[in-house]
């Protein structure tokens, strides 16, 4: 059974009945720690080494956030800058999250339609997500494909309620599965 850690970062969680919902699927899983870095950080200070030491305990990370302007919030971003630092994560010495498994779990207001090529924000989400994929390659993870939750300011709550379903089944079934895919067959739309 592999161990995940979830960094959740949400500056304004509690307006957010998408996230409640992701969080609440499995936030009482065996061998899953949810980290909510706005309520361990509000001052930004991120704890570096205490950041790495729990890096260390687990085989699966997932970066939790919604999508802030084709990115994610500013207190994920400074996680990324402290924590994975040269000589630690990458680099010469930098062998200590090597191996381990990363992907993006988001919400957007907008539909997964308003992400492509022909739609108003011109991209895919995949394309969006380049850098955190290449950050993960950078520091010798595999990145998994994204998980997803669209169209959240009209979501209803039944559709919500299955969204956060799948989440669940997702995180359990990186938890238990004896083989994780890494190609991209567990991206949810």
């Amino acid at each position: 059974m592999r161990k995940i850690l979830v960094l959740f970062a949400h500056p304004k969680y509690e307006h957010s009945d998408a996230n409640h919902a992701l969080i609440q699927s499995i936030e009482n899983l065996e061998n899953v720690q949810i980290r909510d870095l706005y309520e361990l950080y509000p001052d930004f200070n991120v704890n570096k080494q205490e950041e790495q030491e729990q890096l260390f305990q687990y085989d699966v990370i997932v970066w939790q956030h919604p999508f802030y302007w084709y990115s994610c919030p500013p207190l994920l971003k400074q996680w990324i800058d402290l924590v994975l630092e040269y000589g630690w994560a990458y680099g010469p010495g930098g062998v200590y999250i090597q191996g381990k498994y990363i992907f993006n779990a988001i919400t957007t207001g907008g539909s997964t339609e308003v992400y492509s090529h022909k739609g108003r924000n011109r991209y895919t989400i995949s394309e969006f997500l380049r850098p955190f994929e290449q950050t993960a390659k950078l520091c010798g993870m595999h990145y998994l494909p994204y998980f997803h939750l669209g169209g959240t300011h009209r979501i209803s709550e039944p559709d919500l309620l299955k969204k956060a379903d799948e989440y669940r089944e997702l995180i359990i079934q990186l938890r238990d599965s004896e083989l994780i895919p890494i190609e991209p067959n567990l991206q949810n739309h």
